[in-house]
């Protein structure tokens, strides 16, 4: 089966639109602006408090402007080990600036007192955060959702793919959790673990990924699309070994073949499939993405919104993908809240793949803030409010500790 017929009867539209691997390129990102602000914001949008709340076991970052404005924005569980990068190199560069600067902020932040000896993931984490509760901020103020401040609606739903985070499961105790999930959500597709995490080769137990996949195609169907993520698992021989099985079963990707450091493994496991090659998870410098763009390690970029430093830089890595032909889809193994950037990123970004991550598991309702965000039909609707678009209950913010 030839690349492009692969492609249009694995993962769809959205995937066939990669193109064949041979007419393939790279591209600059350009330097049009990622923030679009409406010319009715036409005063200064002063930041006065930036603060991280805790409530129970949840971390919020609230910032307020001079005016009594306020933006909410949720953190990941990294919080609890990067506070110190977040309030002593990253919130004080913010306060005092103007909101409507966000974009030269992002890039300011980096270099200010020498931030860039703490380049990478764990330092724009901190700046995510920061700048999805000033979009949040803006938002409101402009009475614009995210996805306008991006430069516009695209979609108003997100299909996903149920993601599995499980290792710890037999092939059969696998594909029997994830078949009731896509009953309960009307999902088309799933993306499984394969390998034993950054691993040298190894399985999470002998012989779980060569029995899992193909009991997945069996059960699942042609038209459920299957993903697979092997998180560094192998090197480049490995891996194509491993990745020519999953095209015998038509895995629609193969994410994180291996280490991802090792940009030149990737690349030759990139080579020598027919499949796409996903990754960028990890992956935090504009450079690093250009490049992997640029000489094709990868078909698939998928930058997390949060560890990448929120939505500018992440709208930058899509230009990219965009100028070479080739999708952006998300690291976003989150629901609810935490799922919300994703969303209104995807909202707003034409080249996504033609599915965005979702946690797979069953989660717990979050009864704090409207509206709901849960699958229905396999897809997620984006909310529609203004700022991240999502409003939380004030007596449940009001128990929060500042921290």
């Amino acid at each position: 089966m030839n690349r492009r017929t692969f492609l249009a009867t694995t993962a769809g539209a959205g995937m066939a639109a990669l193109g064949s691997k041979a007419a393939r390129g790279g591209g600059s990102d350009g330097e049009k602006a990622v923030l679009h602000l409406p010319e009715t914001l036409a005063s200064p949008v002063t930041i006065a408090a930036i603060d991280v709340l805790k409530v129970g076991g949840n971390y919020f970052l609230r910032t307020r402007s001079a005016d009594g404005a306020t933006g909410v924005a949720m953190a990941n569980s990294r919080i609890a080990y990067l506070m110190g990068i977040l309030r002593q190199r990253v919130i004080p560069y913010f306060v005092g600036k103007d909101a409507r600067d966000l974009e030269r902020l992002v890039e300011g932040v980096y270099v200010h007192e020498s931030n860039y000896k703490l380049g990478g993931l764990a330092f724009w984490n901190c700046v995510g955060w920061v700048e999805f509760s000033l979009f949040d901020l803006l938002g409101k103020v402009a009475g614009k959702g995210v996805a306008d401040l991006l430069g516009g609606r695209v979609r108003d739903e997100i299909p996903v793919y149920l993601s599995s985070m499980r290792r710890d499961t037999t092939p059969e105790q696998e594909v029997a959790w994830l078949a009731k999930r896509l009953a309960e959500t009307g999902a088309d597709a799933v993306k499984l673990k394969v390998g034993g995490r950054m691993s040298g080769n190894r399985d999470a137990f002998p012989g779980r990924t060569d029995g899992l996949i193909p009991l997945a195609r069996k059960t699942f169907g042609p038209k459920v699309a299957i993903y697979a993520d092997a998180n560094g698992s192998y090197d480049a021989p490995h891996a194509i070994e491993v990745g020519r099985m999953l095209q015998e079963h038509g895995v629609a990707f193969f994410e994180e073949p291996c280490p991802w450091e090792e940009l030149g493994e990737t690349k030759r496991v990139s080579d020598a499939l027919e499949m796409p090659v996903a990754g960028g998870e990890q992956d935090a410098s504009l450079p690093r993405f250009r490049w992997m763009v640029n000489s094709r390690v990868v078909d698939i970029v998928q930058p997390d919104v949060n560890y990448h430093g929120g939505f500018i830089r992440t709208v930058q890595v899509a230009r990219m993908a965009a100028a070479a032909g080739r999708v952006i889809t998300p690291h976003s193994p989150a629901a609810g809240f935490r799922a919300i950037t994703m969303l209104q990123f995807a909202a707003a970004t034409a080249n996504i793949g033609a599915h965005m991550e979702y946690t797979g598991a069953p989660v717990r309702k979050e009864t704090w803030c409207t509206p709901a965000v849960e699958i229905s039909g396999g897809k997620v609707r984006v909310p529609a409010g203004p700022g991240l678009g999502l409003e939380i209950d004030p007596a449940y913010l009001a128990k929060a500790e500042k921290v």
